[in-house]
């Protein structure tokens, strides 16, 4: 039984997989129904406000979903949000079974889906698959749990740790794989963070251009000494931008409909980051791609924000000369630097992905802002 509740599980998570383009903000969930050891019915949650995975695999079951076993890679909602509960749907079919990978982290259902279940006779087996479920939703998780979204930071760099030559100029130090691969995460993420530095430098437009692509995501940009204009072309492009200045007194430009601000006053010259992601997870978004510079790569280090790293390395060597992967400060002991640990090395191409998790430490915990 519970090697078949695997290879079940295995299934949904794939469904799941699908909506990893469309289904923001919502989180991705997979469904199986099996009856007598087939598979009757499939489905996966696709869009916002679009029927959940039960439904669909419900309905493609019919009445085969009566006795059947209910294979899903989130707990059921108990709850009316845009689609009626489908912890309800599941009981009006007639399963017998529910197996699920995880709980669902939002407190509208948090073990109301699965009280729902047992209340109506329906055998309920949890944690199947849960580490692979847990994965799939870490921004959503993220958003639930600690009210910020997942923090992706990405950076592309030449084998000896540097992003640019000293006069600027980084296009392109990765090859084409590297890019492309970019583009997939920036259309999976809900924002994009940079710096008006970036922007300003790297000429940066920040789109997802990605084959898949269903929506730009948000493009977040720090503008704390307002540098930037209406006529700059980042601005051209009229997918949502979100402007974080620390005060309107000098805001008097007039700016296009689909650029709005957010007014996040600053201590020391410096925007307050925390306060910023707080800010994020209450629009919904579940997680950030953040392309930057050295000193908000090194400032979002600091602030112990940055959750995953991705970074691009090219089988080049740009010399000491050039600009340095991000701003730290001058550790006195090794034992003072930070520490990651690998997730993956891939190789895109010319170039390697290295995918790290920070080994965070509670020092600078409450700290969090960055000069931009």
């Amino acid at each position: 039984m519970q090697e078949l509740d695997a290879q079940h599980m295995q299934r949904a998570l794939e469904l799941a997989q699908r909506g990893a383009f469309s289904v923001a903000p919502n989180p991705l969930v997979g469904c199986v129904i099996v009856r007598d050891g087939e598979i009757v019915g499939e489905g996966w949650h696709e869009r916002p406000g679009e029927p959940h995975a039960e439904v669909y695999a419900l309905r493609q079951a019919g009445a085969l979903a009566a006795a059947a076993t209910a294979y899903v890679t989130l707990e059921p909602c108990s709850h009316h949000g845009r689609t009626p509960p489908c912890a309800e749907a599941l009981i009006a079919a007639g399963v017998k079974r529910v197996v699920l990978a995880m709980q669902d982290p939002n407190p509208l259902v948090a073990g109301q889906g699965v009280a729902l279940l047992e209340a109506a006779g329906i055998e309920v087996t949890a944690g199947v698959g849960q580490a692979a479920a847990e994965q799939l939703n870490r921004g959503f998780i993220s958003r639930m749990t600690r009210q910020r979204p997942w923090l992706r930071l990405k950076m592309a760099m030449s084998l000896d740790g540097r992003t640019a030559l000293a006069n600027g100029k980084s296009q392109w130090i990765t090859g084409s794989e590297a890019r492309q691969d970019v583009h997939a995460y920036r259309a999976q993420a809900g924002a994009i963070l940079t710096s008006a530095r970036t922007v300003m430098m790297d000429q940066a437009r920040l789109t997802a251009r990605h084959a898949k692509a269903e929506r730009q995501p948000l493009r977040v940009v720090l503008d704390r000494q307002q540098k930037l204009s209406p006529e700059h072309d980042f601005f051209a492009i009229t997918s949502p931008v979100l402007r974080v200045i620390d005060n309107t007194a000098a805001d008097a430009k007039s700016w296009p409909a689909h650029v709005s601000t957010l007014v996040l006053p600053a201590t020391d010259k410096r925007l307050p980051l925390r306060t910023l992601f707080n800010k994020l997870a209450e629009m919904e978004i579940n997680e950030v791609w953040t392309e930057c510079g050295a000193e908000l790569a090194g400032a979002l280090m600091a602030a112990e924000l940055v959750d995953e790293w991705v970074f691009y390395m090219a089988p080049k060597l740009l010399g000491s000369s050039s600009r340095a992967l991000l701003e730290l400060p001058p550790y006195q002991d090794i034992a003072q630097c930070p520490e990651l640990r690998y997730e993956s090395i891939t190789q895109l191409g010319d170039d390697l992905k290295i995918c790290a998790r920070p080994q965070h430490t509670s020092g600078g915990a409450e700290r969090g802002e960055v000069q931009s």
